[in-house]
């Protein structure tokens, strides 16, 4: 018997965050930078699309798949020899991997430990990892959870997720054929699927769905709904913020009859596993109203499954207070059917989540029990997280994440002059006090970030570029032969540009939280002392990611979450990418994210990969400031974290496997 978890799909996820905010999911394409984390492509967060015009032109399902008329299911088996691919259960092989990590204290020795130092963050590691016995004994099933979410969520249809909070939703409401465990390997989830098989040539996905699966208003979850949802996210008319990217190298998806389906590639490459992991919606719900309304959200029908969607996950919205509170309740048809239990019962009975946009409401929250887990932000871990009134009821673990932060450029000379040199960006870069970010405002827990891949993952360089370093010197040397000088005497750098002297002045936006406006702050004193006048420009997070998407900036602070493969983070640097939104381009980077599309062998793929670090860190599309760390505070009455390059829950098992035992 498996349980019931959502199918976390690999994204790049941004990730809107300065030192210790919550990571990203959204949908990893579940999960989901406020990094717009699982998952689903987790997790991670892509900014909500402007409403498109109305137009007059009728609405075609499917108008943007490419024009192609499958094989029979026949005529397929004839000429395709098929290859077995995993299908997991991944709470099962966390349990098989957890009898290889023998618990290094017990549990009540953990709860007895405060987490002030790594060996201290081991044991409590080891020890409240464990997980809930297979047979339920001593699991607490009536239990409720209490949880922060940074922001509200704006919708429910997971065809249109597009931050982080909504991945969180979405990852406990949505159904997924797909997931990944902890390290990161695709895999189809034995809670959907009986069967998955690659063809030799990479191109075509065959999967057999259980005939056990039901949406929450009873009707079955069928291959016909996998393919629906396919052809609704590849049309033009449907506002898709994120589901849309890996998606769309897809030639087709064929449901042969209730259970079988086949994915057809445009190409045999390596990546194609990643784009089989979209969101799923019940098509009896939307066939017929989606022409009416291709938002999926606007119209009376398509409101009123906002406010109450049809799920398919182990849980469903019983309540949504808008700015105040989402509760999620268990549902029973996910591991009944027919009378028979046919996964696990998952542990909570109720999920509430509270929203709560300031770190420091979520923390007295988290101190006086209101809620039983939170992020900590790096100041709350090392200074307000030491005390009896946290380690009365809680307690903490740390882990490093595949995350980094940085200040982005706007390199589309129409729309900001300043950064389209390279030794204008460079010299930026050597303008960071990152010796004073790191210790004083990241209080010594977050490295500098050395560019796009984090140094414990397979893809980061052997050989690495030299990183950049503090020296005015330098920066003032590269602005000369940029151009950029002083030339009036009033003490600000300028330079002719069509016929206009225009000083170099400009707007960083960021999110409105002390730590992240403090970094930009320590960026502007450097600069003023080189002749360039910066302004910050705080705001809401999602005004800052509205204006990320289309563009209207000059700077921005932000951060970006790996994903699951090397190759999704083309949409953040090839040319032309729809998260490309400081207009990067590099031929060399596309020809290179081109090449590693291509190559099966990992080592190979890893030297590819590693050059296109080198190159992008040259080129700094971006200032790397720091790598984020995962800190998450939590109830000691709860069990089985574990951490990830995603933190916590972006990944399989990821939150089905916490649980509360029977006090």
């Amino acid at each position: 018997m498996t349980s019931l978890r959502f199918v976390f799909l690999p994204l790049c996820g941004l990730a809107l965050l300065g030192c210790g905010a919550p990571t990203a999911p959204p949908q990893e394409k579940p999960a989901a930078k406020e990094a717009p984390q699982a998952d689903a492509r987790g997790s991670n967060e892509e900014p909500a699309a402007a409403s498109e015009p109305k137009s007059a032109e009728p609405f075609v399902l499917g108008d943007l798949a490419p024009k192609f008329d499958p094989p029979t299911l026949a005529e397929l088996e004839a000429k395709v020899k098929w290859v077995d691919s995993p299908v997991v259960d991944t709470l099962a092989l966390l349990r098989k991997q957890k009898e290889k990590e023998p618990a290094k204290v017990s549990v009540e020795e953990a709860l007895k430990l405060e987490n002030d130092s790594p060996e201290a963050n081991e044991k409590i590691l080891s020890a409240l990892s464990v997980l809930a016995p297979e047979d339920g004994q001593g699991v607490n099933y009536d239990a409720t959870i209490s949880r922060a979410l940074s922001m509200d969520i704006g919708k429910t249809n997971p065809l249109r997720s597009s931050s982080i909070s909504e991945a969180e939703i979405l990852g406990l409401t949505s159904f997924g054929v797909f997931s990944f465990d902890w390290e990161m390997n695709p895999l189809a989830s034995s809670d959907s699927v009986v069967s998955w098989q690659t063809s030799e040539d990479h191109m075509y996905d065959k999967v057999v769905l259980r005939d056990d699966l039901t949406w929450s208003d009873g009707k079955p979850i069928t291959a016909h709904d996998v393919e629906f949802s396919y052809r609704v996210i590849m049309s033009s008319k449907v506002p898709i913020e994120a589901m849309r990217t890996g998606t769309d190298e897809l030639l087709a998806v064929k449901a042969y009859d209730d259970h079988t389906l086949v994915y057809f590639h445009k190409n045999p490459f390596a990546t194609n596993v990643w784009n089989l992991n979209f969101a799923v919606i019940p098509k009896h719900k939307y066939e017929q109203t989606i022409a009416a309304d291709p938002t999926l959200v606007e119209s009376e029908e398509h409101a009123a499954l906002e406010l109450k969607p049809v799920t398919g996950g182990a849980y469903e919205i019983a309540r949504w207070r808008r700015g105040q509170e989402i509760v999620l309740t268990r549902r029973e048809s996910a591991y009944m059917h027919n009378g028979k239990q046919v996964r696990d019962k998952p542990y909570f009975k109720e999920i509430r989540f509270r929203i709560l946009e300031d770190e420091s409401t979520s923390l007295l929250a988290l101190k006086s029990g209101q809620i039983e887990e939170s992020v900590l932000g790096a100041e709350q871990w090392q200074t307000q997280t030491t005390g009896t009134d946290f380690y009365n009821q809680n307690t903490k673990i740390m882990g490093p994440e595949w995350t980094y932060f940085h200040i982005g450029w706007n390199m589309d000379p129409k729309a900001c002059p300043f950064f389209t040199d390279k030794r204008v960006r460079q010299a930026l870069a050597y303008a960071m006090n990152y010796d004073e970010m790191v210790n004083d405002l990241c209080f010594g827990l977050f490295p500098q970030s050395q560019g796009i891949w984090h140094p414990d993952s397979w893809m980061f360089p052997k050989n690495p570029a030299p990183m950049f370093t503090y020296d005015l010197d330098k920066a003032e040397d590269l602005l000369d032969e940029a151009g950029w000088v002083d030339s009036d005497g009033d003490g600000v750098r300028d330079k002719e540009i069509n016929g206009e002297v225009v000083p170099f002045e400009f707007t960083i936006i960021v999110g409105n939280k002390p730590d992240r406006v403090a970094i930009c702050n320590l960026f502007r004193e450097s600069l003023e002392s080189i002749g360039i006048n910066c302004q910050i420009s705080p705001m809401e997070a999602a005004v800052l990611m509205q204006r990320m998407f289309n563009k209207e900036f000059q700077a921005n602070m932000a951060g970006w979450g790996t994903g699951t493969d090397p190759d999704l983070s083309k949409n953040v640097y090839r040319t032309g990418e729809s998260r490309n939104y400081g207009s990067y381009s590099n031929p060399e980077v596309d020809r290179l994210y081109a090449e590693g599309q291509k190559e099966f062998d990992r080592a190979k793929r890893a030297e590819i990969y590693g050059q296109i670090h080198n190159l992008i860190y040259e080129d700094q599309p971006s200032l790397y400031l720091y790598n984020r760390s995962s800190f998450y505070g939590f109830n000691k009455k709860l069990r089985g974290y574990r951490l990830s390059p995603r933190g916590p829950f972006h990944f399989g098992p990821g939150f089905s496997a916490i649980w509360a035992p029977v006090q």
